[in-house]
């Protein structure tokens, strides 16, 4: 049935076509909320998700999104034919994954097309998640997935070769370690394009830190000129339309509260493909409020990068490194930030930031030849002694249009701060990762660049009453008091 209804716009709906019709009229039409509908006018046409209101929009009226507009040009008050349209081939096929089949590569080149093109409902979107949440995928589905979500979008064509990455799973705070491994690793004269991602769940992102020092948002044109000039980048991954069908993907895992196994590994992979990677290694956090529980997981997760690695032709060496506490001492944005230049303006500052730092570094170093095996640990400490990877670092912060001349101790935090002391006497056994993001985050971060925590105590050291433990910054009043109690 082609009915004629009267445009109007709404600004409200965002992210892929949507349209919203009264009930009655739905019901006239046969149509279903969330089906499709074909939305036509002077021969052009737009396929649209219809959602049912009974108040919100008047009988004979459509209201349709931005999104709408960006395919067909319409405007308040034109009149458009509504029918109803078939539902795109890769429902079938994820409804064919719920009933635990293997899927081809022919059926996730149709997924990530209809994903890409925004033809796929939010709801839609889930039952693939979780499909793959409850089912899982083989070695080979995973190969498909990461190979199609890289082409996806843009690939980097780096002059530079062979291209060095590192990558951890993440769930451990003050995860800064990224604004120290790239300038040793650019440093010794090796190709490291470090895409980061902000903060979805974390307290902040690798990107929500450099961007205290540099902005970090660039398309893969920049980012090739960027890296071909000094080697190296910390920049936003998700401004460079690298993957960009995983950003979809990922919005839906934080929305479902799900972290699928193989989709987690499917991510990162088309990440590093996208950004032409060789070499990589994966840290792998494990223990209490981290994404990995135990070393028994941990060993999983590496064998799987590994082989998947070796499938993508791409060499993949794990780290399993222990993320029950915080690395460093600082957690949030200009906390974090200061702490990493300070550890490159001295060549020190907290073990457990070095230690990982020097570990991941030196693994880099010795797989790109410039030191021998069991040496590059020992490199990577040198070049932050000696001022090298301090000097790389204000390279990569001037090419990505920062102040060459920062110092750390210019770095502001949050205007307002409160320091919580210990009401007795003890040791810390234990400092909750899950805990800090919450209060990071209630106090304003990642938003709020000077919001954040920083801790005066460590696991294991003796307390005394009064003895000041952690504190809280932040650019409200009102923030900093609810991440008190929180």
């Amino acid at each position: 049935m082609d009915e004629k209804f009267t445009v109007k716009i709404f600004d409200i709906m965002e992210g892929r076509p949507e349209a919203v019709m009264n009930n009655s009229d739905l019901m006239t039409l046969g149509i279903y909320p969330l089906d499709r509908i074909r939305i036509s006018m002077n021969g052009n046409n737009v396929i649209a998700i219809v959602k049912s209101s009974i108040e919100f929009i008047e009988s004979g009226f459509i209201g349709v999104s931005p999104e709408v507009i960006k395919i067909l040009p319409l405007k308040n008050g034109d009149i458009v034919s509504v029918t109803i349209s078939e539902k795109p081939q890769s429902v079938s096929i994820i409804k064919k994954k719920m009933d635990k089949q293997q899927l081809t590569e022919e059926n996730f080149i149709s997924i990530i097309n209809d994903i890409k093109s925004n033809n796929l409902s939010s709801v839609e979107l889930s039952a693939f998640v979780s499909s793959l949440y409850i089912n899982g995928m083989n070695m080979e589905e995973i190969k498909f997935l990461a190979t199609q979500m890289a082409k996806s979008g843009e690939i980097l064509n780096l002059k530079n070769k062979p291209i060095f990455d590192k990558h951890s799973l993440g769930g451990v705070p003050g995860n800064k370690i990224s604004l120290l491994i790239v300038p040793i690793i650019a440093a010794a004269g090796l190709t490291i394009p470090k895409t980061s991602s902000r903060a979805i769940t974390s307290a902040c992102g690798t990107a929500d830190i450099m961007e205290v020092l540099a902005p970090v948002t660039f398309d893969a044109k920049q980012i090739e000129k960027i890296v071909n000039e000094v080697g190296g980048i910390i920049t936003w991954g998700g401004g460079a339309n690298l993957a960009p069908v995983d950003d979809y993907l990922i919005q839906i895992e934080h929305n479902l509260s799900l972290n699928p196994r193989s989709l987690a590994i499917a991510s990162i992979m088309a990440k590093k493909l996208a950004v032409g990677a060789n070499f990589l290694v994966m840290d792998l956090p494990m223990g209490i409020g981290t994404k990995i529980p135990d070393h028994e997981e941990a060993k999983k997760f590496a064998r799987d990068f590994i082989q998947i690695g070796e499938i993508l032709k791409i060499e993949v060496e794990c780290v399993i490194t222990y993320g029950d506490k915080p690395i460093g001492r600082a957690v949030g944005p200009a906390l974090e930030a200061k702490e990493a230049l300070k550890a490159l303006e001295t060549g020190e500052g907290p073990s457990s930031l070095i230690e990982k730092v020097t570990e991941i570094a030196g693994i880099i170093l010795e797989a790109g030849g410039v030191v021998i095996r069991g040496k590059g640990k020992e490199l990577a400490l040198e070049y932050l002694k000696n001022g090298k990877a301090h000097k790389k670092m204000l390279e990569i912060i001037s090419a990505q249009g920062g102040n060459p001349s920062i110092i750390s101790d210019s770095i502001q935090y949050g205007k307002f701060s409160k320091l919580i002391k210990s009401n007795s006497e003890g040791y810390c056994t234990h400092i909750d990762n899950n805990s800090i993001t919450q209060i990071v985050r209630t106090a304003g971060s990642p938003k709020d660049k000077g919001a954040g925590l920083y801790l005066h105590v460590s696991k294991g050291m003796k307390i005394v009453k009064d003895q000041p433990l952690y504190e809280i910054y932040s650019n409200s009043e009102d923030k900093l008091e609810q991440s008190v109690i929180c």
